[in-house]
């Protein structure tokens, strides 16, 4: 091996890339893999050369130095249509972080978290935004302000949950997933229906949808899974009018309660609850066993996502399974090319629980 008489450290100068090459006798190229492609080095090699630049004080290529040199930040912005705090929080929402980061650990690539609901000022969203190479937009993000600056970067974008013009996509097949659970559940046929929604209308608040506006369909996840719901109701026969529909603002615990609470308590209490979120399904639960209804004797409940805590809770619940985390692992792998440039629509699965057997 090249250089093992150990070199002395220079007295005082300013190391770099170029210096350490020269005197650890090998190429600028040696050391940069060493630091940021350890795949080219054997493992004996890429250790020597850690151990010598780690004892002579040289900390590895500068970053931002790179940057400028290649034109590439090693970081990918996240885009969240929700709070940190809430995404970070969401069984949903971190099970597909979690699959975004499993790639890009893998391809040595940093996610820069970015909220579109940011109060900060202009100047530090211009700023985040200038050191990311790209961005994943995760839910939907209304167009304003945040939507014309990421298109006007060029920079490469992949939109998930929901379709960003001229933008890669990767959705899940919300509208067949809730289409065949509500098949599933008007196989025994109920006497009255109400649909618990998620973020249907431009509502800071529970309501029901009757007289509001829905979103558009190619922008709202929920939109979708009311027309799988609506049109396997239709197509048995039933017609569940707006007035027992509601829409909450949040996949929160509050406003979920509230929801199956108005709903549950309702003139004429449906005997079956298709619910768009499992959380939403979660707090119908709740509310139902606070009530002494028997579920799913007086009760049947469908929710969709396939949390674990739908399966850990008695009675267990019936849901649709959306593939979280391979939708974050689809969503990297687009953006770093490891995929063909195509949008992509996940299947759903049906998990019949107790709930709704």
């Amino acid at each position: 091996m090249t250089g093992t008489g150990a070199p002395s450290r220079p007295g005082g100068e300013r190391l770099t890339v170029k210096r350490m090459a020269e005197l650890l006798d090998v190429s600028t190229a040696t050391i940069s893999n060493a630091f940021n492609r350890p795949d080219q080095l054997s493992e004996a090699r890429r250790r020597w050369i850690l151990d010598e630049c780690k004892r002579l004080g040289y900390m590895g290529p500068n970053a931002a130095a790179r940057s400028l040199r290649t034109g590439r930040t090693g970081n990918v912005g996240v885009m969240l249509a929700d709070n940190l705090a809430y995404s970070l929080t969401d069984p949903v929402a971190s099970e597909f972080l979690h699959g975004l980061a499993e790639v890009f650990d893998q391809n040595r690539m940093n996610m820069l978290l970015l909220s579109s609901q940011d109060p900060d000022s202009e100047y530090r969203s211009h700023l985040q935004e200038a050191m990311v190479d790209g961005f994943i937009i995760y839910g939907w993000l209304s167009k304003g302000r945040t939507y014309d600056r990421l298109l006007q970067q060029g920079k490469p974008m992949v939109a998930v949950d929901f379709d960003l013009d001229g933008c890669t996509w990767v959705n899940i097949d919300n509208y067949e997933g809730a289409r065949t659970s509500a098949e599933h559940a008007l196989k025994t046929p109920p006497r009255r229906v109400s649909i618990l929604g998620l973020r249907l209308v431009a509502s800071e608040t529970v309501c029901r949808i009757d007289g509001r506006e829905l979103f558009r369909e190619q922008r709202a996840v929920s939109v979708r899974r009311l027309g799988g719901y609506l049109d396997a109701l239709h197509a048995a026969g039933y017609d569940v009018p707006a007035e027992r529909i509601w829409s909450t603002p949040t996949n929160d615990h509050p406003d979920a309660y509230q929801a199956a609470w108005e709903a549950l308590n309702s003139d004429q209490r449906p005997d079956l609850l298709l619910c768009m979120s499992d959380r939403l399904a979660l707090a119908a639960i709740q509310v139902a066993l606070q009530m002494k209804l028997r579920i799913p004797e007086d009760l049947r409940i469908v929710g969709f996502d396939g949390i674990p805590e739908g399966n850990t809770l008695h009675p267990s619940l019936t849901t649709v399974y959306q593939q979280s985390a391979e939708k974050g692992r689809m969503a990297a792998r687009l953006f770093l090319g490891e995929e063909p440039d195509r949008n992509v629509l996940i299947p759903t699965r049906l998990m019949v629980r107790e709930s709704c057997p």
